[in-house]
Parts: structure tokens; sequence; C-alpha cells
């Protein structure tokens, strides 16, 4: 199947040549963006999955007619026949006659890959929100100096704009790392929102559904019945009404297999278990962020990154910073050659010490 990930292999593997974000960012626009358009491209690859709905013909009614119609409108399954014997309860489970009381019908299946499309879309949001607030300001400060062989005379030049730079706008970096953190927030808030969404796009079946799978698999064989056939059954029941000869109607209910289903059911447990994975590891990623709010944590956060400048040098510096201060100098150490970002720190404690004198 590469030649269906070939377009899009390039948002998990591009590497972007200066870094503004962290890992818990990437996990959202890198990672979550491929998995969902991934899949929404698997769903519609007919050649591997076979087409997307096939029903038996019936009376005078063509399979090709009730294959079209049955897609169009919406097929159901029977509740009270999801448990029992196929061959002797029921034909397959969720399939036979019912009343209309007595009938759940599936209406997400013709939206499946647009939904899980537009999720990936909103999953890149934050991310397109925070490279338009960044505007380049890591990428202009650390111009020439992000590669370990540069000219001398250019990294002096550039080392003393810099540690200018940061003497002039000393404490004027706050509305930037506030943007960030809204960002980071709401990377939090849409993977919870894209959680209740899925869950209301399958008929508030999604939240319970990896907890009943689990539950599923530790049953004994010929008493479970399998809670994603529920989800998302593999057959179905169609009514289709036609004008009779003599001009009375007449009803033909229909079996209708449906093979994406198979590969359904296994992307919605894998996103049940990623959402909740990525949520965790975002929550935990504002907890350091709070973390970080405290001056000692940013002290010592300081120093494991400039972990080539004396301790002396990075404290001075370090007492001098404020929040946008510390997290503007975390994004330029991670993107800076370690040696050169030494002499930069050294370069600015001297001015900041002078300052002091």
């Amino acid at each position: 199947m590469s030649d269906v990930f070939s377009g899009i292999k390039h948002l998990l593997l591009k590497t972007d040549g200066i870094s503004i974000d962290n890992n818990s960012f990437k996990l959202h626009y890198k990672a979550t963006t491929f998995v969902l358009i991934a899949s929404s491209l698997l769903l519609t690859q007919k050649h591997y999955f076979s087409d997307p709905i096939d029903c038996l013909e019936v009376g005078s009614v063509a399979s090709d007619v009730l294959d079209t119609y049955c897609w169009i409108t919406d097929v159901y399954t029977v509740p009270s026949l999801l448990d029992g014997k196929i061959g002797k309860d029921f034909a397959h489970e969720g399939v036979g006659k019912s009343n209309q009381g007595d009938r759940d019908y599936h209406k997400y299946y013709q939206w499946v890959t647009l939904f899980v499309f537009f999720q990936a879309l909103l999953f890149y949001v934050p991310r397109y929100i925070w490279k338009i607030w960044e505007g380049g300001k890591v990428k202009m400060l650390v111009s020439e100096l992000n590669t370990p062989i540069v000219d001398e005379d250019v990294k002096k030049k550039r080392l003393d704009l810099m540690v200018d730079y940061f003497n002039i706008n000393l404490h004027q970096h706050k509305a930037y790392a506030i943007k960030y953190i809204v960002c980071e927030i709401l990377n939090f808030v849409n993977v919870i929102l894209q959680i209740f969404f899925t869950d209301l796009f399958l008929g508030f079946e999604f939240r319970k559904y990896g907890t009943d799978v689990l539950n599923f698999t530790g049953q004994d064989i010929g008493t479970r019945h399998d809670p994603m056939d529920r989800v998302f059954p593999k057959v179905t029941n169609c009514i289709f009404y036609q004008m009779g000869r003599s001009g009375s109607f007449e009803k033909e209910t229909t079996m209708c297999v449906m093979p994406l289903n198979v590969l359904n059911e296994k992307i919605f447990i894998f996103l049940w278990f990623w959402y909740i994975i990525v949520a965790v590891l975002t929550g935990l990623g504002l907890v350091y962020r709070l973390a970080t709010l405290s001056p000692l944590v940013r002290k010592t956060l300081l120093r494991a990154r400039s972990r080539l400048t004396p301790s002396v040098a990075v404290d001075q510096v370090a007492s001098k910073c404020h929040y946008g201060d510390w997290f503007i100098l975390s994004h330029l150490a991670k993107n800076m050659d370690p040696l050169i970002f030494k002499d930069f720190m050294l370069g600015l404690g001297k001015k900041f010490k002078g300052v002091d004198d």
C-alpha cells in the first residue's frame, strides 16, 4: 500500500529546520494528523477492501440498484437479534424480521471518510495558529547559528546582535509564551472534544467501545458477543420500496454485506486507545507547564539545557529572566549548537553583570 501513503508520509517524516514546539505538540499535528488522514485514505481504496456495501438481489430489483439505494439510505440491525446462535435463531446477528421500534439505524457509514479527514484538520488547527502567532521569531534569532560550523566573524556578529536584542527586550516575551500555552490548551481541549464528537457520531457507543472490546477478549469463546459487531455490523437489513405494475406499493427487505466495517472497527478501536494516550500525554504536558511557573524549576531546566555553560553564568541569566524570557531561551537552546549557545549564555551573563555593576 505504499502508493496510498506516498502522498502523506511527509506529514510524519518531514523534519522542520527550526523547532518551535515540543514533542507533545508534534503528537497532535504530526502523528495524529497522519493517522487520521491515512485512515481516511484507506477507506477509499475499493481495490483493497471491495465495495462499501453489497446487497442481495430480491424480486425484480437488481443488486446494483439495491447497493446504490441502501448506501444512500439507512441500513439497520435488530438489537433483539444480537444474542443467539447463527443459523438457528437468525441468519446473521442483528438480521431478521422486526417492527419499527426494534431497529437500530446506522447512519454514520456514509460519512466516516469525511468525518475522519475533518478530525485530521482539527488536530492541525492549533499548530497553524501557533505558526501565525510565532511569526518566525526563533528562526530569525538563530539564523546562521544552528550549525556547528560557522564563520567566526559571522558568529561573533550574530551573537552580539542576539545579546543586544535579548538585553533590550528583556521581560518583553510574556505574550509570546502565553500564546504558546494557549495553543497547548487548545490541543488538550481538541482531543477531549474529538472523543465526544466521535461518541456522538457513532450513536454514543464510542466512550465504552474500548472497554467493551477488552471485556470481550476475556470472555469464553462461544458465549461472548463481539461489541464491534454492534457498532460496526458486517451484515445489515435494508428495506426497498417500489411501485408495482398495478400501481400498488411493494416492499422488499434485503440483506446487505458491509465489507468496510471490518476496517472501520479496527480503525475506531485504535482511535479509542490513541485518543486516550494523546489526551493523557497532553495533560501531563500541561502539568509540566504549570511546574515551570516555579523559578527554581526554570533555573534547573535552563541548567540542563545549558550543560556546557558554567552554572554561575546560567544563574546570572536565570535570575534576570521572567517566564517569557526563560521560555524563548529554551527554544533557542533547542535550535542552536550547544557550543554556540554556551557562548551566547556567557555573553548574556556578562551583559547582565555589567548592568548590575
